[in-house]
Formats: C-alpha cells, structure tokens, sequence
C-alpha cells in the first residue's frame, strides 16, 4: 500500500532560489499533514536557511503530529536552532518522543546530504549556497537521498537533546 497518495500540490523538477525552497518545504508539510504521512526526514549539515523559525512551520509540523509518526533529523551540527529556530525547538521539546536527532560529523565521515526525504516524495538540494536542487516522486532518485542519509546515519550519534539538565 502507497502510504503517499499523489498530490498536484507537491511539487515536481528542478528548483533555483530561497523562494523556491521555502515553497516546497511549506507544501511538504502541508501534505504531511493533509495525508498523514508516516514518516519524515530532514536532512542539511547545519539547517542555517531553512525556514523552521516560522510561526507555520511550527504550525505545519503541530499538525502533522501525532503517535505513531516518526521525525528524524540529520545535521552535522545543531548550534542554529537556539538562536534562529526557536518555535521549532519548542515544537521539538513537546514532540521528542516522535523525533529522532542526529549528528554525523568528523574526519573520514560522509558529508550530510541537504534535503527532505518521505516514503513518496523528496527534496534534495544539490548546491546549497546557490540553492538550487530537485524535488518529486521519482523513486529512483529518492532511494539515492534516503541511501546518503542512511549512510551519514550508520556514522551519527545523538545529538540536540530537547532538554538540557544541569546542575
């Protein structure tokens, strides 16, 4: 069983620019919501541009929360989200048992790849700086980003707790 139907409001082909990117990250979680997907991954070394601060980011991903869903993200590091996420991180403190954080950084590791992955539907920006990349169903190209992350994910640890405790 598909657990994505086909949606004409995802996007499909190639992108260029922040406008664009930001567009397709909205329409994915929008129909993550609208169709319940099971599972999403995000991917991007440091998520410096993307747009998870928003207040319908947040909004989008409370939507799209519940049990039984599954949320991982991979970065080779976290330190942005305190200072230009904060509406996510809050999402994240409230939903942690969903969200799976990790990190794969260091010598001889696998550069973490910039996209968006789901069982129907991806996003991978092949240039970051200029972002310009590709989005949509093709399955071939989608299993080539979920086999990247999985390869940064054999190498990762833990990492962004949703709570920090001290002392």
């Amino acid at each position: 069983m598909n657990e994505m139907p086909v949606d004409d409001a995802l996007p499909e082909g190639a992108f260029d620019g922040r406008r664009a990117f930001e567009a397709h990250l909205h329409a994915a979680l929008a129909a993550a919501a609208r169709e319940n997907w099971r599972e999403i991954v995000f991917a991007d070394p440091a998520f410096i541009d993307w747009p998870l601060g928003e207040r319908a980011m947040a909004e989008a991903l409370q939507a799209w929360s519940a049990a039984g869903r599954s949320f991982v993200m991979l970065a080779q590091r976290f330190d942005v989200f305190e200072r230009e996420h904060a509406r996510f991180v809050t999402w994240r403190r409230m939903w942690s048992h969903i969200i799976d954080c990790r990190a794969c950084s260091g010598p001889g590791l696998p550069q973490v790849p910039s996209g968006i992955w789901t069982p129907g539907w991806f996003l991978a920006r092949m240039d970051v700086e200029r972002v310009r990349g590709v989005c949509g169903r093709d399955p071939e190209r989608r299993r080539a980003l979920r086999e990247r992350m999985d390869e940064c994910l054999r190498h990762a640890k833990p990492a962004f707790p949703a709570t920090t405790l001290g002392l």
